[in-house]
């Protein structure tokens, strides 16, 4: 009886400590896709802030890039405008496939100089077989619409 009772604990230590180890290894993916989420924002931010928006395209979703494809009437548009700030105004995510990235950029129009601020929602979207994440929505509207 004192033998089963002594196995019996064991067990549940073993249980235990295997609970702990995927604890971690769940909590180490995280924080290697919140790394790298980190850093391609990072990227991002920096392509549109020093107007390099082809660069920026780079990542786009591929998906997204077949169904609107950039066009040089699009580029020209892009070329328009200089940016004078890209401010991070916060990130939300789930923790696993989906971030919110709310941002304040900056705009000048280059023709008549005048500035003005656009508020931007980036959607980020990470792809499991990629293993990567990637802009779900494309490049920013600065025109709003016009």
């Amino acid at each position: 009886m004192h033998r089963i009772l002594r196995s019996a604990s064991a067990a549940r230590w073993l249980c235990a400590l295997c609970l702990l180890v995927l604890a971690l290894q769940a909590q180490a993916l995280g924080n290697r896709r919140g790394k790298q989420l980190v850093e391609l924002q990072s990227a991002y931010a920096q392509a549109i802030r020093w107007g390099e928006f082809e660069q920026a395209w780079q990542l786009v979703d591929p998906e997204y890039r077949q169904a609107h494809p950039l066009t040089d009437f699009v580029l020209a548009r892009y070329g328009q405008v200089q940016i004078a700030g890209y401010r991070d105004l916060g990130t939300t995510s789930d923790g696993r496939t989906e971030a919110v990235r709310l941002v304040e950029i900056r705009v000048i129009n280059r023709n008549t100089m005048a500035e003005r601020s656009v508020r931007h929602r980036e959607r980020w979207r990470y792809d499991e077989a990629a293993k990567r994440w990637w802009v779900a929505d494309g490049l920013p509207d600065l025109w709003d619409g016009e």
